[in-house]
């Protein structure tokens, strides 16, 4: 039994006693249990003094057996479901959320209910001026992210925002500029990369070497449309960026990370709207070809999931390398196994099929520690603007197509 338990003992036998003739009745092995118990907590009070600050912590906090919160974070729009799971992610790196601000009830109180210990808001400044807050997440609607991520950054807190981060290549600009000024984190979350356990186990991979030298990425992001509960702005370019700003930054990021480029260039892009005349500027179809000092890629993105398929989008990559090739079924193998995570691998050797659902997802622990130690290692802030930089382009140049069932 543990010093701090021994302690708790004769402890509990003292807060019980109802007099002071009670107390006196303790035996002296409890009086001795005590006095041991007590000097045992001094010295490891005392060992723990010369233990460095985070590892201290740990042990206190296993003392306790409950962690501690490493960071307090904040929530300010949650437009986009997506905030669920920037939350969750945080919390599992250490976090502890406290508060939110939401403008739509309807979202507010279903937010509330799924996280009852967060303090509602009237006013984002609430947060913003906050000096116990260190991080915000934001799945506003995507035109406000960057505007938003200006100023949680000139509040001197670092920001996380959904997918797409940035919708305007004179956001990126801003937020660059104010980025580096204040070296404050912007945080984008590509999570059919950083969330998905096959992505992860591809990325341990292609570093240990595991297809040789990667030559190009193939990445499609197919998704369900379902109208009915689309809000306005979903149907507006201006609001959401498009659909390579929007949904195909996914794939930039990913085509940046398995090539390993820290630079690249859109060779040719186009959109179409193939089917909502009723939103003439909306674009359900797009695709991209990307090169870069790492690699070549392409990307597809839609809103043509058909109502059967089991699961949103049958999101996939193939990653191609000198020595073989990956293939990731994120969400549904197709005529397969059951569930998602799905990661094949061809080599030399054969062909594997590796479950991924286990892995462990590092990104919200990687982020916090950058919080507290400045650094970079969930995801370098110039591979984050680079991937939004390229799919702004991509979308500002990309050739618009005939809408309808006929591109030209």
């Amino acid at each position: 039994m543990g010093a701090a338990n021994l302690l708790l003992i004769p402890l509990r036998r003292i807060l019980n006693a109802t007099s002071e003739a009670e107390c006196n009745k303790m035996d002296d092995l409890s009086r001795r249990d005590l006095v041991k118990a007590s000097a045992g907590i001094v010295a490891g009070l005392a060992a723990s003094a010369l233990i460095p600050g985070r590892l201290g912590a740990a042990v206190h906090t296993a003392s306790r057996g409950k962690a501690e919160a490493r960071i307090r974070f904040g929530v300010i729009g949650i437009n986009h479901s997506h905030i669920n799971s920037q939350v969750d992610s945080v919390v599992r790196g250490g976090g502890e959320l406290v508060a939110f601000h939401a403008k739509e009830p309807d979202l507010r109180a279903a937010f509330a209910k799924r996280y009852p210990n967060a303090k509602i808001v009237d006013d984002e400044r609430a947060i913003l001026e906050d000096p116990s807050i260190q991080l915000v997440l934001s799945s506003i609607i995507p035109v406000q992210r960057g505007p938003l991520g200006l100023r949680v950054m000139q509040h001197g807190k670092d920001y996380m925002s959904d997918k797409p981060g940035i919708t305007t290549l004179e956001q990126l600009a801003e937020i660059r500029k104010v980025q580096a000024s204040t070296k404050r984190i912007y945080s984008i979350m590509y999570s059919e990369r950083l969330e998905v356990g096959a992505a992860v186990k591809a990325g341990d991979l292609v570093k240990a070497g595991a297809i040789g030298t990667v030559i190009q990425t193939v990445g499609l992001g197919p998704h369900r449309i379902n109208p009915p509960v689309r809000p306005d702005w979903f149907w507006d370019p201006k609001q959401y960026g498009g659909i390579i700003t929007d949904i195909a930054s996914h794939q930039f990021d990913q085509f940046l990370f398995f090539t390993g480029s820290t630079k690249g260039e859109v060779v040719s892009s186009q959109v179409r709207n193939v089917r909502h005349p009723e939103h003439p500027d909306f674009q359900d179809f797009g695709d991209v070809m990307v090169r870069g000092n790492g690699g070549t890629g392409y990307i597809r993105c839609d809103w043509f999931t058909p109502a059967g398929l089991p699961t949103w989008g049958d999101g996939r990559l193939t990653i191609l390398g000198t020595d073989g090739y990956i293939e990731l079924r994120k969400y549904v193998d197709i005529g397969g196994e059951k569930g998602g995570n799905h990661l094949f691998l061809v080599d030399g050797k054969g062909v594997q099929r590796i479950a991924c659902g286990d892995t462990p997802l590092p990104y919200g622990r990687q982020l916090v520690d950058d919080v507290l130690n400045r650094t970079e290692t969930a995801m370098p802030q110039a591979h984050c603007f680079l991937a939004t930089e390229l799919a702004l382009k991509a979308q500002a140049n990309a050739k618009m197509l005939k809408p309808g069932e006929h591109p030209m």
